[in-house]
């Protein structure tokens, strides 16, 4: 009896070999946590040459998980399509942990499963209360693993400023459930997960860290999540 995958059927060996070299997978990380970033930038920040960088970067292009595009001098490098960022955020729920080897190390790690970035979504600890405050409030409901919307979601939304309108047109689902790796539990993913990420920055609820893909809550942000969504201390 052979197991060998039939003719048509999705690569996954292909797409896990590209990023199993850990050189490429700091690259993605990097443009998930950032966005578009220049090759130079991406080079100095894995540590490896120009030259070597171009190369891995070649072979993520080549292999659709990173597109490239000139701009002004510079060549900038970001995710093809949001899946890539799903795909990397499931296989972090099967990965194992690296090892902490250092307090700086240490406090990275719990700002991360605090709360951060899933690409374009909110993840972490912040992330599933919100998507629990938003079930509560009918915004959402859970059904079959995964999020749907609720009825209340129109009114709700406006309250907040994100119009469901606009995030129909799309291919991407108006909103999913994403399984949180450190977590463990579901936050808000999809069309809805990036506006609602999108408007809390905006109105200066969340803040974007320097070291990593982690977010801070302000001030202003503590209040207005509890008071508005129904979000307790994060």
């Amino acid at each position: 009896m052979s197991f060998s995958c039939a003719n048509g059927d999705a690569d996954v060996a292909a797409a896990a070999a590209l990023l199993g070299e850990p050189v490429r997978t700091a690259l993605v990380l990097a443009v998930m946590d950032r966005g578009a970033l220049p090759a130079s930038e991406l080079a100095a920040g894995a540590g490896v040459a120009p030259s070597t960088a171009s190369e891995h970067l070649r072979r993520l292009v080549d292999g659709g998980l990173l597109v490239g595009a000139k701009r002004g001098r510079h060549r900038y490098y970001e995710l093809a399509e949001p899946a890539v960022a799903e795909a990397v955020e499931a296989l972090s729920r099967v990965a194992p942990q690296r090892p902490v080897r250092s307090l700086r190390e240490a406090t990275r790690s719990e700002l991360i499963r605090e709360a951060r970035t899933c690409y374009d979504h909110l993840a972490g600890r912040l992330g599933v209360a919100v998507a629990r405050a938003l079930e509560q409030s009918g915004v959402v409901v859970r059904r079959n693993g995964t999020y749907e919307l609720g009825a209340a979601a129109e009114p709700r939304l406006a309250e907040l400023g994100v119009d469901l309108d606009p995030l129909t047109d799309g291919r991407r689902p108006i909103v999913r459930g994403c399984l949180d790796w450190s977590a463990r539990e579901l936050h808000v993913a999809g069309a809805l997960g990036a506006a609602l990420a999108a408007r809390l920055f905006e109105l200066g609820w969340i803040e974007r860290r320097a070291v990593n893909r982690s977010v801070a809550v302000t001030e202003a942000g503590r209040e207005s999540l509890r008071e508005r969504l129904g979000v307790g201390a994060a």
